[in-house]
Parts: C-alpha cells; sequence; structure tokens
C-alpha cells in the first residue's frame, strides 16, 4: 500500500458528506418509484444525470441493455480500471424490500464524490461506476459481462445493504428452473374419471420437494410458487406449471439438486399420469469467490470512517449475479447495515428501513468506503497485484 492515498481520504470522505442530502433525496426517488428489472428507465436517467452533473463522463444503454450505463473518472494517465457496480431494480409487489436504491446511490455517490475531491484522479488508471440491471432475476451482470463491459476491469466492488455490517458472507449459486405438467382436461363433476389433473401432478412435485429438503446439505435451500394452477374449479386442470429456485454454496451442488428436482417432477408426473417438462435457464448464478486483499483494505476504510463490522448473525445465505463477476476477476460484495437487527431482506418491512435515517446512515458509509478503497486499489500495484493472486488461488489465504 502506497502512503500517497491517506491524505486524499478525508476529502473524498468530506466530498460525500456534502453531496449526503442529494444522495439521500435521490434514494427516496428510486425508492418511491420503484421499477422491475430491464424496465428502470426513470432509475437509469436519475443516476446518471446525477454523474454527469457532477463531472463524471457517462455512458448510456452500455452493452445492448437501454437501463445499463458506465461513468468513468479518469486517473492521470493509462492503467487498470477499478468498477463500483450500482443496482437498482425493485421486487415485484414490494418494491424495494432488497435496498437497491441505497446500493444505486451509494455506488453514485462513491463516484461523484471522487470528481467532486479529487478532479481527475492522482494515480494511474480509472474509476468506473457501472449501472447494472436486473439484479432481481435477469443476470444483468452476466448480460454486461458476455457484451464485455467488464473486459477491461481489473477489479470490481459494491455493497448491498443488510440487517448488519459484514465485510463478507457467502452467496449461494442458484439454478432457476420451470416445471410444466400436462394433464386431460374434462368437467370436474360430471366426468372426473375422464382427465388428468396436471395439479395434483404439480402438487406432488411440492411434496416431493419437501421430502427431499431432510437429506440436503444444511446450506442448501430449495423453494419455489406455483405460477400456473389451472383455470377453475369446474375444469379439471390440463396445464399447471411451477417456478423454483435451487440454491447451494457451490455449483457442482447446484447441479445435484437440479438432479434430484427433475427426478422428483418425472415422479410427480408419473404418479398422476401427466407428462413433464422441466426447463432450467441456461445461466447459473455463481457463489461469490472471497478475496481476502481486497476485504481487508474495505474493511480498513470502515474503521478509518468509524463505521464497524458487527457480529456474524447466524442467517442463511441469498445470491446475487455479482457472484459470477467475482468469479471472472477480483470482486467483494459487503453488506452495510440500514435496518436494525432481524429484519429480514424481500420483507415489507425492510423495505421500510430502506427509505430511513439509518438507510442514509448506511449509504453514506457505503460510498466512502467503496470510494476509498477503488482509490487504495489504483494508488497501490502490489494491493491490486495481490488482489489478483487472491483470485488466482480462490480467495482464501
Amino acid at each position: 500500500m502506497t502512503a500517497s492515498v491517506d491524505p486524499l481520504k478525508p476529502r473524498v470522505s468530506e466530498a460525500v458528506d456534502q453531496l449526503a442530502d442529494e444522495l439521500e433525496q435521490l434514494s427516496h426517488r428510486i425508492h418511491d418509484h420503484p421499477e422491475l428489472a430491464f424496465k428502470e428507465e426513470q432509475a437509469h436517467g436519475w443516476l446518471t444525470d446525477f454523474l454527469e452533473s457532477h463531472g463524471a463522463r457517462v455512458e448510456r444503454g452500455v452493452g445492448g441493455l437501454p437501463t445499463a450505463f458506465r461513468a468513468t473518472i479518469p486517473g492521470r494517465a493509462a492503467g487498470p480500471t477499478v468498477a463500483i457496480l450500482c443496482e437498482y431494480d425493485a421486487l415485484p409487489g414490494i418494491g424495494h424490500a432488497c435496498g437497491h436504491n441505497v446500493i444505486a446511490t451509494a455506488g453514485a455517490g462513491a463516484g461523484a464524490a471522487l470528481v467532486r475531491a479529487l478532479g481527475t484522479l492522482p494515480f494511474a488508471g480509472r474509476i468506473q461506476v457501472i449501472g447494472t440491471p436486473a439484479e432481481e432475476g435477469g443476470a444483468g451482470k452476466v448480460r454486461l459481462m458476455n457484451a464485455g463491459i467488464f473486459r477491461d476491469v481489473d477489479a470490481a466492488m459494491m455493497i448491498h445493504g443488510r440487517s448488519g455490517t459484514r465485510v463478507w458472507r457467502p452467496t449461494l449459486g442458484i439454478i432457476k428452473v420451470k416445471a410444466e405438467f400436462f394433464g386431460q382436461a374434462t368437467h370436474a363433476s360430471s366426468w372426473p374419471w375422464r382427465g388428468i389433473n396436471a395439479l395434483n401432478a404439480v402438487i406432488q412435485l411440492f411434496v416431493a420437494v419437501d421430502a427431499m429438503r431432510q437429506q440436503l446439505r444444511p446450506d442448501a435451500r430449495v423453494h419455489g410458487i406455483i405460477s400456473n394452477g389451472g383455470a377453475q374449479p369446474n375444469i379439471i386442470p390440463e396445464y399447471t406449471s411451477a417456478e423454483f429456485y435451487l440454491r447451494a454454496l457451490d455449483r457442482e451442488y447446484c447441479s445435484e439438486l437440479l438432479r434430484r428436482f427433475q427426478a422428483s417432477a418425472e415422479g410427480a408426473a408419473t404418479a398422476t399420469g401427466c407428462t413433464v417438462k422441466v426447463t432450467p435457464e441456461a445461466e447459473v448464478h455463481d457463489p461469490m469467490r472471497p478475496n481476502v486483499t481486497m476485504g481487508k483494505l474495505f474493511a480498513r476504510n470502515l474503521a478509518i470512517i468509524d463505521f464497524p463490522e458487527d457480529p456474524e448473525d447466524g442467517a442463511g445465505f441469498g445470491s446475487t449475479d455479482c457472484g459470477n463477476v467475482s468469479q471472472a476477476l477480483p470482486t467483494i460484495h459487503p453488506y452495510i447495515r440500514i435496518s436494525p437487527d432481524g429484519v429480514p431482506g424481500h420483507s415489507r418491512e425492510f423495505a421500510e428501513w430502506a427509505r430511513s435515517p439509518l438507510a442514509r446512515t448506511g449509504l453514506v458509509a457505503g460510498a466512502k468506503a467503496l470510494a476509498m478503497t477503488a482509490l487504495d486499489l489504483l494508488a497501490s500495484p502490489e494491493a491490486l497485484a495481490q488482489a489478483k493472486d487472491d483470485f488466482h488461488r480462490g480467495g482464501h489465504p
């Protein structure tokens, strides 16, 4: 680590504080207008206008995704690229219950603060704020990776709101799968013996999955919904469907879950006389690969701004398309407190906390730590090289 970066950090921190009111207003605006995956037109416009107004060079609609963006803060010469990632899509029905309004404004705030405090960065290289749509179900980061947006990125980072601050928590890999059952429609009262009930089949699938859970690893998760249960009660359902998420800490066990799920679906079809079609999505969400070097830098910067980590609370793990980024290049995904202990993500209560004074505190801390950590990596070729070495070793010491 070169010492020259530390004197710059108070200036960056002060710049975030000066932007705090504007960032909170932007966060509230995104929160008040939730938009689903790939439809984040307003959030995209507000974030890019904000970054452009503070001096970043903004590209809109990058990677073939209309609601993606890339904002660049250049350094004094050519060099490595460090990316700060933003998410800003909401959840169906419950809005920003994952706090993506805070993720987006913390990332954008980090970029704007760097320009405000430093203008052109005093190190070789550049920092980019990359807007990544559709984390909730659309794998936007994967699409941007496939489009080459991360090709020249040397390291990436983002923060995620939670009921506690933790620099490292694992995430689960995930396979998304759809099961469709095909039966025979008939009148449910006068000719029921002439039908083949596809609803019975999908119910049997849920029963089989519930039994399967008893023999799964403790970290694995299998959960789903019935997306089509039939037309109306007096028609034997000829078609039903269900959508499931299969999650595990490693990709291999995700594949094992898919094998067992397929067998459960085929068993349900056989038991009810239906036929079945099981369709996994082509894109698998990978688990996060840790990066000790980048994590230590981020933790040090949290200490500098007096925003300490919290004890691990023993809760389970979620999934993110940032895991795919972490499998391609050095990446961290720290969690920042924006709610009290025990408030679960994807709940209406968490959505309320994502617009609270506590969320503002987390937003400001996240923006500061992201900006400082990105500077650390540009200022120290040795630190960046060590982060890359961590990556090639699988992230562990």
